[in-house]
């Protein structure tokens, strides 16, 4: 499940994606545009500017702005800053797995095999739309991201 940090996240991305080329936009303004809290929002943005994401400039004029074209930032990427991996348990992730305590053989484990193929359809959808792409689907009023999996 996505947590707020990364709902969060994905509305700040959003949010930037919107400001024209070479504009800023302050923290609060995107906390206040988006009804989060300033603080934890502070923590969110300093996460996706460590993540190479996001970009911060201090001074007359400063605030965040992306750091990389809406389209060219992938949501599975932005989440996963946010969120850690993708897989619904340990060891479904391609990329942190851990095995279970009380499995017996990976390979024949019902649990993971299913969770494994809802990490995979999760991970496809994530990382196949970009920042641009749910900010117009928004502005169009598109409730639904179709894809064939």
């Amino acid at each position: 499940m996505l947590s707020n940090k990364g709902k969060y996240g994905l509305k700040a991305l959003v949010h930037l994606s919107t400001l024209p080329p070479g504009q800023t936009a302050l923290a609060v303004q995107i906390a206040e545009s988006n009804n989060i809290s300033k603080k934890f929002l502070d923590a969110i943005l300093n996460d996706l500017r460590n993540a190479g994401l996001v970009r911060s400039k201090k001074g007359p004029g400063g605030g965040y702005a992306l750091a990389r074209a809406a389209e060219e930032i992938k949501v599975g990427q932005a989440v996963r800053v946010l969120d850690g991996p993708l897989a619904p348990i340990g060891c479904a992730s391609r990329t942190a797995y851990q095995p279970c305590d009380d499995c017996h053989d990976v390979a024949t484990c019902s649990v993971r095999l299913i969770m494994l193929a809802a990490r995979d359809a999760m991970a496809e959808v994530l990382d196949r739309t970009s920042i641009a792409e749910m900010r117009d689907r928004a502005r169009a009023g598109e409730p639904e991201l179709i894809y064939e999996i």
